[in-house]
């Protein structure tokens, strides 16, 4: 666009009294010697019959000085600029934007202090994140924690017990005591520990020594429900952080998985993911009518154990389960005025569950341990 006025050295109507600039128009590589007219919240540039604008006050960038010029760029035009030689007269500074140090904060602060404050930031940032597993535990993707529970099934062999008539009793035990759609997995495997144990990624294992020290299918049934809660509240990562830390994230893929099953096994969950997975068993076992007096008595039966060898398997449950003394009297006190109970299994179908991994031919006895 050009104009065939003359530019006047009066002040303009609209703004402040045009003065003069030097400008690069980003194009040419030529210096031009124009004029800096305001217009309301723009400006344009004028020489003789050529006019640049207008451009909006709001797009210019302030640039670093050179002897003493003040230098503005233009947003998204590479190479454009203008010049105040001398600086900006106050009428059109007030447009303009203001000079942006380089370095900014670090500059005005210093540079050591600077460096003194980032690496106390950065060494509370690692301490909070090392000292709370519940926090980096829900920071974990599923598809890792999936993952890693998939090796963790695979560590155990084919210990796992597959009699069909066992299984049905127990895909019957889970629907009735987890109808929704949580991404579960439930196995008996055969080793002689009264345990159960849930595995990253929603991953539960029974073992069949408890379900043979069980006297009825709602006893594995709480206790299955138990482990359930653990998965809804994503206990089982933070387990293993606490006792592993971050070993378990960084080499936990291709690492010591028999290790990490093991610390599993062994761990002791806080007590207050004790109580979300016993408060969640309770719960679920009102839902679906199963009585709690079972698993109460359950408890009861395993911490009155007295003979050696049997308080020695009875410790592998208790080692990960830890029990408080009102623990079984909360699971006696859901069922107060409770009348509709009704059993988990049928006894035949309890039956095929207690007999699930001596009724399958792939069964063999070994030595296998982790």
């Amino acid at each position: 666009m050009h104009s065939t006025s003359e530019p006047s050295d009066e002040p303009s109507e609209a703004g402040a009294a045009p003065v003069r600039v030097w400008h690069y128009d980003g194009e040419s590589g030529l210096r031009y010697q124009p004029q800096f007219e305001t217009e309301g919240t723009s400006f344009r540039l004028t020489e003789r019959d050529r006019v640049w604008g207008p451009f909006a006050f709001a797009d210019l960038v302030s640039r670093d000085a050179i002897d003493g010029d003040a230098i503005f760029g233009l947003k998204n035009r590479p190479g454009w600029r203008i010049g105040f030689s001398g600086g900006v007269p106050a009428d059109i500074a007030a447009h303009l934007p203001g000079a942006v140090r380089y370095g900014g904060f670090i500059d005005r602060f210093g540079l050591w202090q600077s460096v003194a404050v980032c690496a106390v930031l950065a060494a509370l940032t690692v301490f909070v994140v090392l000292r709370s597993p519940a926090v980096v535990a829900r920071m974990v993707p599923p598809s890792v924690e999936q993952r890693l529970g998939d090796l963790m099934v695979g560590d155990l062999g084919n210990r796992a017990c597959n009699a069909p008539a066992g299984m049905a009793a127990l895909t019957k035990m889970v629907r009735r005591i987890d109808p929704g759609d949580r991404p579960i997995e439930v196995r008996v495997v055969h080793m002689p520990i009264v345990n159960a144990v849930t595995l990253p990624g929603g991953k539960i294992v029974i073992f069949d020594e408890l379900i043979e020290k069980a006297a009825s299918a709602d006893e594995v049934t709480g206790v299955l429900a138990h482990e359930i809660g653990h998965v809804e509240h994503r206990d089982v990562m933070e387990s293993l952080l606490r006792q592993l830390g971050l070993s378990v994230l960084l080499g936990g893929l291709d690492g010591n998985i028999g290790g990490y099953t093991n610390s599993l096994l062994s761990a002791t969950y806080s007590r207050g993911a004790e109580q979300r997975a016993d408060d969640f068993a309770r719960e679920q076992m009102g839902k679906a009518k199963v009585s709690p007096l079972a698993t109460a008595q359950f408890f009861r039966r395993l911490s009155g154990k007295t003979d050696v060898k049997g308080a020695a398997k009875m410790l592998n449950y208790f080692s990960s389960h830890p029990m408080s003394s009102d623990r079984a009297a909360q699971f006696t006190a859901a069922a107060k005025g409770r009348t509709d109970f009704t059993p988990t299994l049928t006894p035949e179908e309890w039956g095929s569950l207690r007999t699930i991994c001596s009724a399958d031919a792939d069964q063999k006895e070994s030595g296998f341990r982790f």
